[in-house]
């Protein structure tokens, strides 16, 4: 008897269990169809609520368009367009949104530089003479032309030479501290490299070094003008020392 009322009560409270979890499960579909919490995105929303947030999304891609059209009119050459609207785009562009290119790279060069130089011979009843002028720069060109693996030396030594010196003398070609004094002897003796301790069996004595620059001339479809005459930046002579001659001989 115990045992047989035992079991039906366990069937009976196990039929309960049931019919509550079966209660539950409907109440919660009942609440996730009824507020949209089980739907994703967009489609959950409102009819107003999706037109909101449509219109923000349209709001936000005009923006995007507008600022990304102007930053590109300002950062790109210039064209018909951007001087049509110069004017705005500045407006737009500066202060907040200003690009400038030197923060990643230099400014492309516009000018090609040229380093020749020539060497002061002294003859035994201790007169001189001077050579012609030797284009350093165009030796250099000539052995990089062409050449599938151009030598380091050839495409860096005399130019970054000339950097050196050009970054560290005044307009008077006064040493200013003493990387001032060091870039001259640099230059000096890569000079005397090139030019050789002597010529035609007469000591050099001393050497003479300029720079010639030739602005860059505008393609002929640009309206830009740009005065293409060269410009000389021509150096004291320099007296060329032992250690010089030591340098060059090796």
């Amino acid at each position: 008897m115990d045992g047989k009322a035992d079991g039906r009560a366990a069937e009976s409270g196990d039929e309960h269990d049931d019919e509550r979890g079966e209660e539950r499960r409907e109440e919660g579909t009942g609440k996730a169809g009824g507020n949209g919490i089980g739907q994703g995105g967009v489609a959950g929303l409102s009819l107003p609520a999706r037109v909101v947030v449509g219109a923000a999304g349209v709001v936000v891609a005009l923006a995007a368009a507008v600022h990304l059209s102007m930053v590109f009119l300002h950062v790109a050459p210039q064209n018909s367009v951007s001087r049509q609207h110069a004017a705005a785009i500045d407006a737009y562009v500066y202060p907040e949104f200003e690009q400038n290119w030197k923060f990643f790279a230099p400014n492309p060069l516009q000018q090609n530089t040229a380093v020749q130089a020539r060497a002061e011979l002294r003859r035994p009843d201790g007169s001189t003479t001077a050579t012609p002028w030797t284009d350093l720069s165009a030796q250099d060109g000539a052995a990089i032309l062409h050449n599938p693996f151009p030598s380091h030396t050839r495409q860096n030594e005399l130019r970054r030479a000339w950097d050196f010196y050009a970054s560290t003398h005044d307009a008077r070609e006064q040493p200013v501290g003493l990387r001032g004094r060091l870039s001259e002897q640099y230059v000096r003796r890569i000079v005397v490299s090139r030019l050789g301790g002597g010529r035609d069996g007469l000591p050099v004595d001393r050497i003479q070094v300029r720079s010639v620059t030739v602005p860059i001339a505008p393609p002929p479809w640009s309206d830009e003008k740009a005065d293409t005459k060269p410009v000389y930046r021509v150096l004291p002579w320099w007296p060329v020392t032992t250690d010089d001659r030591a340098e060059a001989g090796r």
